[in-house]
């Protein structure tokens, strides 16, 4: 029990860089997860005992393809003499192992789809304490100290970036939502519903333009998944007579609907405008032309590689963009799939993506209908972040793996293929 809260507490303080020592590059999270991983280890070398179980098997599987992918864009960026800084390579490097060590260890225990469902329920529960704690300072209830929980209008709480925060944020409500969803007694299921609401709300604090995305299209996932679900476990006569309904009723509803679909098209789209952090006015606009320009840049970048990837560690050269000149050298994509391109080439993009098709089948399948939203979530975010290297990210996905190969069967026995 210690050990599992010590993880959760990990994966939350993670993203709260604003409580860091200066000049101190690890903070309270990487402190947890790596006491996690110290003791995980001790009880390997102590008990004897690792689940050889198919989620391992996964997860182990594309960390020895990221490895190789990424010691061969090492060779290749040594081979072309190209300017290194060790220093954002040894981040990497360092984040990458703690992850992968941290999924690997997590998934090894006997009973590992259990445990990690115990990890959820306390990191649910830390994480509501901390955020009712940030709302507090940030609302003035509270001294805030050294901390600043907002940049200008946007929410950030304990994280330097409000990005970061509306990433936790969006893993954490499905996250909670699952668990209320499969919890066995009513007061489970209360308190996951109820754990989804603070994440919710404060992640739209933070005015980040994806978690807003995210949540319509993981919300819009679960609704239909929902559907499915409900129309598998019915009888067939339902079934057959709410397809035909379905059917029957979806031109004919498209058709009367038309007129009033475009006498509205205009207020939709002011307010879509609304909804975005700056109501689709310079600050979007700039942000949109920024990451187009960055992305272009490192698609070059990669392809001058031979799709070999230059090694860990940032690659790109600041953006030509004016009022730019703020920004750190060397830069990244801010995009997982790029930048796993600029590093890894075309294995590790091929070996993230298997991950990710690979984990949305599996819950799919085992019917996990939340944590399939959870994986959409993820997805939509690295379009527009390098979410990588955040604990949140790959607890999320070992979650996933574990609850998923262990429900799996069990479902293809009740309702088959």
């Amino acid at each position: 029990m210690i050990r599992n809260a010590i993880l959760a507490a990990g994966v939350v303080l993670s993203s709260a860089s604003q409580l860091r020592i200066p000049g101190v590059p690890v903070g309270a999270g990487e402190i947890c997860l790596a006491l996690w991983i110290g003791l995980s280890i001790s009880r390997i070398f102590i008990w004897g005992r690792v689940a050889a179980n198919q989620s391992l098997r996964r997860l182990g599987m594309f960390w020895m393809l990221f490895a190789l992918a990424l010691s061969i864009g090492a060779v290749v960026s040594f081979l072309t003499d190209r300017e290194i800084d060790f220093s954002t390579v040894t981040h990497d490097a360092t984040a990458y192992l703690l992850m992968a060590m941290l999924t690997c260890l997590a998934t090894a225990e006997p009973d590992g789809d259990a445990r990690l469902r115990q990890i959820a329920w306390l990191l649910i529960a830390f994480a509501n304490a901390g955020l009712a704690f940030q709302v507090a300072v940030g609302w003035g209830m509270l001294g805030s100290g050294t901390l600043s929980p907002w940049y200008w209008d946007r929410f950030r709480g304990w994280s330097e970036n409000p990005n970061q925060t509306a990433l936790y944020c969006a893993v954490m409500g499905p996250v909670a939502i699952h668990l209320g969803m499969t919890a066995d007694k009513a007061i489970g299921r209360i308190a996951g519903f109820a754990g989804a609401v603070m994440p919710l709300v404060v992640g739209r604090l933070t005015k980040s333009d994806t978690f807003l995305l995210a949540m319509l299209c993981s919300g819009a996932l679960l609704v239909g998944l929902q559907v499915r679900t409900w129309m598998a476990a019915s009888s067939r006569s339902l079934r057959y007579a709410a397809a035909i309904f379905i059917v029957l009723a979806a031109p004919l509803s498209a058709i009367a609907l038309l007129p009033y679909a475009v006498a509205v098209a205009d207020e939709v789209e002011s307010f879509a405008l609304s909804l975005t952090k700056d109501k689709g006015g310079d600050a979007t606009m700039q942000t949109a032309n920024l990451r187009l320009d960055v992305w272009q840049g490192a698609l070059r970048r990669g392809l001058e590689t031979g799709s070999l990837g230059l090694g860990p560690g940032p690659h790109l050269d600041r953006p030509n963009i004016p009022n730019m000149q703020s920004l750190p050298m060397p830069f990244e994509a801010h995009n997982t799939l790029l930048d796993l391109y600029i590093q890894g080439g075309l294995i590790a993009v091929v070996a993230f993506g298997w991950l990710i098709v690979g984990t949305l089948i599996l819950v799919l399948r085992a019917r996990l209908d939340a944590l399939a939203a959870v994986i959409g979530v993820l997805a939509l975010f690295g379009i527009s972040h390098f979410i990588f290297r955040h604990p949140i990210f790959w607890f999320a996905i070992a979650l996933c793996v574990a609850e998923g190969c262990a429900r799996a069967p069990m479902v293809r026995a009740r309702y088959g293929r």
